[in-house]
């Protein structure tokens, strides 16, 4: 029985927003890499045609889907209206990439070959073997802190929750209540690790390089991810409150009764 057999049937979520420089390039390495795995591309209103180029591709091969969303709403928007579109259509493996070559086809394998015994396997940039190529150093520092800050606020045991290559199993993905997610920007990453490890899903990184696009405008700034660590602290200073609640009224059960 082959890896993809055992598995199931996997498709990889791209969300799109202009990219048409891009994306006919990242699909056919995609499906090059792994030929089994379909692909899903989620437009958000690409001004600059980036929907048509998806069209065309997905016309001269039936593993490529598109669908297209008005405007653009956030990266999270996107990925939860593609992750509605890949359960209804039967999907066992539910994955998430960039369309800018940021995440390398290449190393979807290794993630797929980890998520054998996995719900969530996350493509991580910062445990041993994981690499960042061409990033500033201002970008360098952004994302270890920002995940560093993470991972003490939210006591979530994971080295890089903000990154977007990773595969779910599909009953992962029905226990996380998505319904309910309400993070769109990028801090929809730590959103749903935070969730997946609170469900008690079995959660693996897996080091990847992470290399810096080439063409086009990265859609990250100083701005997006100062937005994103402030809903993360609110999360944080939350679950305080939860665990402060929990502990006070374990105090009060073990009190003895007086009389």
């Amino acid at each position: 029985m082959t890896q993809q057999s055992t598995l199931g049937r996997t498709v990889m979520v791209v969300p799109t927003y202009n990219e048409a420089d891009n994306l006919a390039w990242i699909v056919k390495r995609l499906r090059v890499a792994v030929p089994a795995c379909d692909v899903l591309v989620v437009d958000d209103g690409s001004p600059d045609g980036t929907g048509a180029v998806a069209d065309e591709l997905a016309a001269a091969d039936p593993q490529v889907q598109v669908v297209h969303r008005r405007a653009k709403e956030g990266l999270g928007a996107a990925y939860l209206h593609g992750f509605a579109v890949a359960l209804a259509r039967g999907y066992d493996v539910i994955g998430e990439m960039d369309a800018d070559g940021s995440h390398q086809p290449e190393e979807l394998p290794r993630l797929l070959a980890a998520l054998e015994d996995a719900d969530l396997v996350l493509g991580s940039r910062w445990v041993p073997g994981g690499t960042v190529v061409n990033w500033p150093a201002y970008r360098m520092a952004l994302s270890r802190g920002g995940n560093a800050y993470t991972r003490l606020l939210l006591g979530l045991p994971v080295r890089d929750a903000t990154g977007g290559f990773r595969l779910f199993r599909r009953t992962a993905l029905e226990q996380l209540d998505l319904a309910t997610v309400m993070s769109v920007g990028y801090c929809f990453q730590a959103d749903l690790a935070w969730r997946a490890v609170q469900a008690g899903l079995r959660v693996r990184e897996v080091p990847i390089e992470f290399v810096e696009r080439v063409r086009g405008e990265s859609k990250m700034s100083p701005d997006v991810a100062v937005e994103s660590l402030k809903r993360i602290t609110l999360w944080g200073l939350r679950e305080r409150r939860r665990q402060l609640r929990d502990v006070l009224s374990r105090r009060r059960a073990q009190r003895p009764v007086t009389r």
